[in-house]
């Protein structure tokens, strides 16, 4: 089969479009014919090993083995392991490769990471929800435990997470103040927001108003002011982004809201899990009601991927970005 690999860190322009092993899935995997795949972050970081953490987990000088490209996909089921009980040869499905495997011809996956698409939905837009969808789930309904009437600022909400969070946590009653640069103002304005804030005109942070939650989806700001921007006993959820650089890059505030946690008022959250079954059918279940729309910036070919991890990278996506792999 045919993926994008990289045997090297760096830029996109490491990627090759190679003939590859095509994957046998194990007994618990479900070998999925990829349609579509979207883009996240965490490709670039670490298709860069950005932040430098990244070699510790897959290969100091290189990666230790050649990595395909891509998280998030969507697809067509094409054969299943003898332990798996959900799926069957046929079933659209979406979930996430791990680190690596979506912009492939095909590709195996746990089945606990797998979910139903959405009905009436394309491949485009179930690709991207996985990643993005679940670390915005994680951010709004467990960290943040948003209900009707929790006042929220959502800093980057014209982001892959940020338009999955304004939706859900306005699907959850919360009035939600939306933090975005000017182009995006109209697009999250139609998303729901209560108020939007462009960053490059107001002061948000640390601005003398306080929110029970407080969503830092990228930003270069201070634990130390991001905390007086909540309520006494409010929360901060720390998502990441996409920032360059640093040991801990865009998990920076994340690890020092765990180490200052404990001997705070505030509930000082770090938000990062993987993909589940669970959080995957909660969002397509979302999805189907209406709650959630997936927003998609650009649509990509699957020869122009380096382009669209560029993209990604450099650029600043209204939504998700997604590569097409194969035809339905």
């Amino acid at each position: 089969m045919k993926a994008w690999v990289y045997e090297k860190y760096g830029s996109p322009d490491v990627l090759r479009f190679e003939e590859v092993e095509t994957p046998t899935p194990a007994g618990d995997e479900v070998a999925v014919r990829v349609r579509a795949c979207g883009l996240n972050a965490a490709d670039w970081h670490v298709m860069r090993a950005d932040p430098y953490l990244v070699r510790l987990r897959f290969g100091l000088r290189r990666p230790r083995r050649p990595r395909i490209a891509g998280c998030d996909l969507a697809g067509v089921v094409e054969s299943v392991g003898e332990r798996v009980t959900r799926f069957s040869p046929g079933d659209h499905v979406f979930g996430e490769a791990g680190f690596g495997g979506g912009l492939a011809e095909l590709a195996s996956i746990p089945e606990e990471r797998l979910a139903r698409m959405p009905a009436d939905r394309t491949f485009e837009e179930a690709a991207s929800v996985p990643v993005a969808g679940i670390a915005a789930l994680a951010a709004i309904s467990d960290a943040g435990r948003v209900g009707p009437g929790t006042t929220v600022l959502l800093i980057g909400a014209s982001g892959g997470v940020g338009t999955f969070a304004l939706q859900i946590a306005r699907a959850s009653g919360g009035v939600v103040t939306a933090v975005c640069g000017p182009a995006a103002v109209e697009l999250v304005r139609s998303l729901g927001a209560t108020e939007v804030i462009d960053y490059t005109a107001e002061k948000y942070v640390d601005a003398g108003r306080t929110y029970d939650v407080v969503v830092n989806n990228g930003g270069t700001h201070s634990l130390r002011s991001l905390r007086r921007t909540l309520t006494r006993r409010g929360t901060l959820a720390a998502v990441g982004g996409s920032q360059h650089g640093g040991l801990f890059g865009p998990g920076g505030i994340a690890m020092r809201a765990k180490l200052v946690a404990p001997f705070v008022s505030q509930r000082l959250v770090a938000v990062g899990r993987e993909s589940n079954a669970a959080d995957l059918a909660t969002l397509a279940a979302m999805i189907e009601a209406g709650d959630v729309t997936p927003v998609i910036d650009r649509v990509y070919p699957l020869g122009e991927a380096p382009d669209a991890l560029r993209y990604v990278e450099n650029g600043h996506p209204k939504g998700k970005v997604v590569v097409t792999v194969g035809e339905a």
